[in-house]
């Protein structure tokens, strides 16, 4: 191998190594995984032009390089997302295989700063503030990172994690349980939904329980928040008897928290995730638009 050969694959084994770093804040920052891998690849792209001789963090670069784009696509996403059909909910991460290597509470914690409500909730901060409240508190980032990483002095990005943490902990529901529980109650809510029983669904949900569904424009979805258990285990009903004979529930891991899959013959339907507290469901994420659902991971 050649000095030229020998340093593009020194670059390219860099680069490969904080991918999953780099993907994991462009994530969070744009709530979208097609957004985020489009953001990651336009930093590859910028990788491979750097002088690499020249960075000595490359880490740092890549992020700051993704953290930076992920706030342009983000300013540029929010236009198209004030015009959206119905709610928007973030892209969902998914997997279908089961996680033998980590224990349920460690899944549960590990879950928390990409959770559905988190990250549902996050759409309500500036680009910034949702850049810096992440980079600080999920990705514990310093002042003085955050300050060469933003272009901003220290002080300002201290008021603006400061802001962002306090909109995050008025606005960020409090979910109680614990991961054996989340567990159970998606469990009884799959299995409601396999019946068809419109009193096991209400008895898994607590009275002022939330229900948002994506549909896009391209699915039938509720197009305002569902409030109560009443009427979305009314709207469920109502999916349920319009449903093919071919239609499948299955379990699956939704943004790091057990959820479940619905299955039209081998196209994926919807994907559900929960909110927990009190012992019942609280809040509920319904993805039905086929342009979110094509990530799954079966491996």
């Amino acid at each position: 191998m050649n000095g030229a050969a020998k340093q593009e694959t020194q670059t390219d084994a860099i680069f490969e190594h904080h991918r999953a770093r780099a993907f994991g804040v462009a994530y969070r920052i744009l709530g979208s995984a097609s957004d985020a891998e489009d953001v990651v690849q336009e930093a590859w792209f910028r990788w491979r032009g750097a002088d690499i001789s020249t960075i000595r963090n490359p880490e740092a670069w890549l992020v700051t390089t993704v953290t930076r784009l992920g706030i342009d696509q983000l300013r540029a996403a929010r236009a198209r997302r004030e015009i959206y059909v119905g709610p928007w909910l973030p892209e969902p991460l998914i997997s279908t295989a089961l996680e033998t290597e980590a224990t349920p509470e460690d899944r549960l914690s590990l879950a928390d700063d990409i959770s559905m409500a988190l990250l549902h909730m996050l759409e309500r901060l500036a680009p910034e503030e949702r850049a810096a409240f992440l980079l600080h508190d999920a990705f514990d980032y310093d002042y003085g990172e955050l300050a060469a990483l933003l272009g901003k002095s220290e002080a300002a990005c201290r008021q603006t994690v400061s802001r962002a943490r306090k909109r995050v902990q008025e606005a960020h529901p409090r979910f109680d349980t614990n991961a054996r529980e989340h567990l159970r109650l998606t469990n009884a809510f799959s299995a409601a939904i396999t019946s068809a029983d419109p009193q096991a669904l209400i008895d898994c949900m607590s009275e002022d329980v939330v229900f948002y569904s994506d549909g896009g424009g391209k699915a039938i979805a509720a197009l305002n928040p569902l409030y109560g258990a009443d009427h979305v285990s009314r709207f469920f009903m109502g999916i349920l008897k319009k449903r093919p004979e071919n239609l499948a529930v299955t379990p699956a891991t939704v943004n790091g928290l057990p959820g479940f899959l619905m299955y039209e013959g081998d196209v994926v339907h919807s994907a559900l995730s929960f909110g927990i507290s009190g012992g019942r469901i609280s809040t509920l994420y319904m993805m039905r638009n086929p342009e979110k659902l094509t990530r799954v991971e079966s491996f």
